[in-house]
């Protein structure tokens, strides 16, 4: 199975010859945790397939947009981006992110880390890596790389590292016996601030990546995403490409007026 670690070093075989490239699906939401990944699965030599979802979330309209960018910008071809629309998520409810009747927390980032958001959708990630496992081995991919990262996971119980070790497992025992796909999770211990400086590393085009949970556009930049997007951007002393309807600071400072 391919490695973890976020070494530029680590590179899992040579890009001397494309055809030769291993392949792999990468969930692509268009937010930056999984742009960077992409980016890091094209580093590490791997042949690039995207799969986006849209399941009801209140910016799938912006998300779609910045994924068909993003492939674009990384040259994948039409054929290998597989765009799933699925409404049960949505049906299912009691999420902020997909049910209208709750309305998107103000972010807090000190808040208790058992806290579960109300922005948690519940077993997401297992719904999308099923998918993308189901596209990984009907394409003869060796691996289904995914952005999250080690902020995530003190709220989103599918996201921790145990987690991707028992999908991995599972995918392991319910595919062919000669498919060998793995479960790679580069930023899975690394914060939003490292991926995004991986990102600046790696020439990762933010301007066409969008994470804020209430708004299409501008971003709202107060909601959970938007503070900790901002939050890593300011820490690093890099602008923030996206428009903003106000862009708090986030390091402790006063806040900066607002700003598009």
């Amino acid at each position: 199975m391919p490695s973890d670690s976020t070494d530029p070093t680590d590179t899992v075989v040579s890009t001397a010859n494309q055809s030769d490239r291993p392949g792999a699906v990468v969930l692509v939401s268009g937010g930056m945790d999984s742009a960077t990944t992409a980016y890091e699965a094209r580093e590490r030599g791997y042949d690039l397939h995207f799969l986006h979802t849209s399941y009801g979330q209140n910016t799938e309209t912006k998300e779609r947009e910045c994924a068909e960018a993003l492939r674009e910008e990384l040259d994948v071809p039409a054929d290998r981006f597989l765009h799933i629309e699925t409404d049960h998520l949505a049906r299912i409810g009691v999420s902020s992110l997909t049910d209208s009747s709750m309305a998107v927390d103000d972010a807090d980032l000190d808040a208790d880390e058992n806290e579960i958001p109300s922005s948690y959708v519940p077993f997401r990630n297992a719904n999308l890596l099923s998918m993308a496992v189901s596209y990984a081995e009907a394409n003869d991919c060796e691996a289904v790389f995914v952005g999250a990262h080690s902020e995530d996971y003190s709220g989103y119980p599918d996201c921790r590292p145990e987690f991707f070790e028992a999908f991995d497992r599972m995918v392991d025992v319910g595919t062919k016996p000669e498919t060998d796909i793995g479960i790679v999770v580069p930023f899975v211990e690394d914060s939003k601030t490292d991926i995004a400086a991986r990102g600046a590393e790696l020439g990762v085009p933010y301007d066409l990546t969008w994470s804020c949970y209430r708004e299409e556009a501008p971003a709202c930049g107060t909601c959970d995403a938007c503070a900790f997007r901002l939050q890593a951007f300011q820490r690093l002393g890099i602008e923030d490409p996206i428009a903003y309807e106000t862009r708090p600071d986030y390091t402790g400072e006063a806040d900066t007026p607002a700003e598009s």
